[in-house]
């Protein structure tokens, strides 16, 4: 990318990544100021813009790219949506509002300087993920099961005191939460795919957050894991999580015939006749015709 700036940063996943030797698919940018401003001095082409949040489309190279202005929020509703303020703070006001150090990483686009104000390069070194501060899991519980999704991709364990904030929220749950947003990280999560994502899953007692009242089904991850295997699915995530109560996740009708088919997986062993879940999405698809 040749657009370049002092104040203009690669940041989060793609500089992470770019330590952990991984291909990064996000290229995220932040501009330490007003990112639409900035976006319209350098006479981009720009797409889109969102002036509540600081945010810009534009198209750099013949590739659309998404610029984000330094912002602070704020949790007025704990568990929901926060609430933005001061858009085009300092940089560091932006970086630890954020969910691990890992994360909390920047890269100056003109010198490729690396921006690390809470040791995000230290924890990566140690396979350490670490909240910012205290109220991370209060703030955002979502970032429970990113912790969850994290440490399954990356071979890392929550640092002792995150680990701790993490047993006592689950010990104390808000159940006035975004279950939206629950939900798009659980579908993150378990569409990995990893047996190892399950059983912290239930060992960490995260499944809490689903809601109240839950109970850890009799369930066989390994027979799970074969049949996705078998049957390669973009709802597999649906599948390791049959079992527990998922009501207050707003399941479309597609997932939820999924959920039945699901069940019926958990009492057989894999079969050839078994169908496939692109099998019941098609009869599905040919009823709403």
């Amino acid at each position: 990318m040749k657009l370049s700036d002092k104040n203009l940063y690669y940041i989060g996943g793609v500089v992470r990544d770019e330590f952990l030797g991984t291909k990064s698919f996000d290229v995220d940018l932040c501009y330490e100021g007003n990112a639409i401003e900035f976006a319209k001095s350098k006479n981009l082409d720009i797409i889109k813009e969102n002036p509540d949040f600081g945010t810009v489309r534009a198209l750099i190279d013949g590739t659309e790219v998404d610029i984000a202005s330094t912002r602070c929020e704020t949790y007025p509703k704990k568990g929901h949506l926060p609430k933005v303020e001061n858009i085009g703070c300092p940089l560091r006001e932006d970086l630890i509002r954020r969910d691990f150090t890992i994360n909390a990483m920047a890269k100056r686009t003109t010198d490729g300087k690396i921006i690390d104000f809470f040791d995000g390069q230290k924890d990566i070194k140690d396979k350490c993920l670490r909240v910012l501060h205290r109220n991370s899991f209060i703030d955002d519980p979502t970032r429970i099961i990113r912790g969850l999704k994290f440490s399954v991709r990356f071979g890392f364990e929550l640092s002792e005191d995150t680990k701790v904030l993490q047993e006592e929220y689950l010990e104390n749950i808000n159940y006035d939460m975004s279950y939206h947003r629950v939900k798009k990280e659980l579908a993150e999560t378990f569409m990995l795919n990893k047996k190892e994502a399950y059983e912290r899953f239930v060992n960490q007692k995260i499944y809490k957050l689903l809601g109240e009242n839950q109970i850890i089904p009799d369930f066989s991850a390994d027979i799970a894991k074969k049949h996705i295997d078998d049957n390669p699915t973009e709802f597999c995530w649906l599948i390791w999580l049959s079992g527990f109560d998922l009501s207050n996740l707003e399941l479309t009708r597609a997932e939820k015939r999924i959920l039945e088919w699901a069940e019926k997986l958990k009492t057989q062993a894999p079969s050839n006749n078994t169908p496939p879940e692109s099998v019941i999405i098609d009869k599905i698809r040919r009823r709403k015709c």
